[in-house]
């Protein structure tokens, strides 16, 4: 799901919303089983996720622990600029290294998350890639030593 607005939402019926709150409670739900919960058909099911795939509005992926794939260290990077911040933001979200970004207001102009192998590769990325970056005037990185929540079951509004 990238580049998106905050302003732009794609309006949603309540019977989207119930197979989207199927689908975060469990991505691998069978659609028969989430057509008995919200009153459609298999079929209509599949319709309908297929067409809010299409549209963006979500994504049906594998969420791994990255400690036990082989990236023992994780990141947010904050990143002030100078002048526009699209540019960085799109040089930032090329990076296989970036899971996450971010345009902010506060302290930093944009957030990003980075996913490494380790500390000398987390190093790399930072001195070498990010600070390198025409614009970039600083970065504050905020390693991350232990992940006590991550959820993706917030529902739908």
């Amino acid at each position: 799901m990238a580049n998106r607005d905050r302003n732009s939402s794609v309006p949603l019926d309540s019977v989207s919303k119930a197979i989207i709150e199927q689908l975060q409670e469990d991505g691998r739900r069978p659609y028969a089983t989430i057509g008995k919960a919200v009153g459609l058909s298999e079929a209509a099911v599949r319709q309908r996720v297929q067409k809010l795939l299409d549209q963006g509005v979500m994504q049906i992926v594998a969420v791994t622990d990255p400690l036990t794939v082989g990236f023992t260290r994780q990141a947010m990077v904050g990143v002030t600029v100078e002048g526009d911040i699209e540019p960085i933001a799109d040089a930032l979200a090329a990076m296989d290294e970036v899971d996450y970004v971010v345009c902010t207001a506060g302290s930093f102009d944009l957030l990003a998350e980075l996913v490494c192998e380790d500390d000398e590769h987390l190093l790399e990325m930072i001195n070498k890639r990010i600070r390198a970056l025409p614009g970039v005037r600083r970065t504050e990185s905020f390693v991350y030593l232990k992940l006590r929540k991550q959820t993706y079951t917030w529902g739908t509004r």
